[in-house]
Parts: structure tokens; C-alpha cells; sequence
């Protein structure tokens, strides 16, 4: 089985009605396997696979490290929030986030009462999964240390929000994907409730835009 990694960014075809929110909502740094296991996630439930980050592109013309350099982050967060908005009220499949999207207060309140998963990842496994070559415009300079400050601010902030805390580390996207559908499933109104510290495994010691 391959390990878990971003890669990709397409939209299955779900055939359930639109307008119930999200089945699952996934949170996390690039390498955590938001895109990998969400695809599974919708497959195995019949419902479509939905991107922000994918959104912010299609809306914007071009690419988010393009957008950085022309219209610069405040834009771009902007942009980023208005595509997490409409998603959380248009899609009713699997639904991921930028790695950036939750330190935006706003995002945040709106993604109380949703079943927030957040794919927990070190470096040295989120460097394995994708690279730290690719172009981030927040990992400029040194893209490790860049990497692991911007995990130390943006970690509480993940827990915040989540119902669910999946520690990906040496595992395969088909196992990270059933531990959540066995979560939700024995756990239905998990998403309207606090998380506790059953539901959050601890990290190892260790972005997305």
C-alpha cells in the first residue's frame, strides 16, 4: 500500500443531495494525507471530494504560490475563508482545508458543530510524503525550520477545532481512513460535542499556505 500524501486535487462525483454540510472535514499540514485519505474517505461513502485550496485557484485564474506574489497573503486569506464559507454550506461530501485556513478567527467559528479531522504529521514523515522543494510561499529560506514554527503556531489551533486527531505516522491512508469511519461511526454526534483527550492521540515531537 502506498503511505500517505497529498496528491491530488479532483473532485470524485458523490450522489448524495447537497446542503447537509460536510460528511468529514480534514485539517493539516501538507504531507498529512488530506488529499489521499479524503479521496478514499468519499469513495467509500459515495460522495464527492472537495479541495479549498483547489477552490481558491479555480476562482483566482492561477496558482496560490502566484497569487502570493501578486495580490500577497491578505488576499489570498481572503479568498481562502470565502471558499471555506461556501464550501461548508454547499458540499456534503469529504471536504479539505488549506494547511493555513484555520488560523483565520472567522474559519474557525465556522467550522464549530462539523466533524473536523486533523491528520497529524512530523516533518521528517511530511518530507518523505511530499517534499519541502515544491513552491510554499510560507516555507521561504529554510523550509524545516519555516515548517516546524509555523506547526507550532498552527497545532493548537488544529486541536481547536478537531473532533477527531489522527496521528498519521507510519501508516497507510487506508488505515488512517478507517480509523475515522470507525470513529464516526461509533461516535455519530461526535461533531456537535467538545473533543476530549480520549479522541486526540498525542504527536510525535516534531504547511501548508
Amino acid at each position: 500500500m502506498a503511505d500517505i500524501g497529498d496528491t491530488a486535487h479532483s473532485e470524485v462525483a458523490g450522489d448524495e443531495e447537497a446542503g447537509t454540510g460536510p460528511l468529514v472535514v480534514l485539517v493539516g499540514p501538507p504531507g498529512a494525507g488530506k488529499t489521499t485519505v479524503g479521496l478514499l474517505l468519499a469513495r467509500a461513502h459515495g460522495v464527492g471530494f472537495r479541495d479549498t485550496d483547489a477552490d481558491v485557484e479555480a476562482r483566482a485564474g492561477k496558482s496560490i504560490p502566484d497569487i502570493f506574489v501578486d495580490e500577497g497573503e491578505p488576499h489570498f486569506r481572503t479568498l481562502e475563508h470565502e471558499a471555506v464559507a461556501a464550501a461548508l454550506a454547499e458540499h456534503d461530501g469529504v471536504l479539505a482545508l488549506g494547511g493555513g485556513a484555520i488560523m483565520d478567527d472567522a474559519t474557525r467559528a465556522l467550522l464549530k458543530g462539523h466533524r473536523v479531522v486533523f491528520l497529524e504529521v512530523a516533518l521528517a514523515d511530511a518530507v518523505k510524503r511530499v517534499g519541502l522543494d515544491a513552491p510554499r510561499p510560507l516555507l521561504v529560506g529554510n523550509p524545516r525550520a519555516r515548517w516546524r514554527e509555523l506547526m507550532q503556531a498552527r497545532r493548537p489551533l488544529y486541536l481547536e477545532v478537531a473532533a477527531l486527531t489522527v496521528d498519521t505516522a507510519g501508516r497507510t491512508p487506508e488505515d488512517v481512513a478507517a480509523e475515522i469511519r470507525d470513529a464516526f461511526a461509533t461516535a455519530p454526534d461526535q461533531a456537535s460535542s467538545e473533543p476530549t483527550p480520549s479522541e486526540q492521540t498525542e504527536p510525535e515531537k516534531d504547511v501548508n499556505r
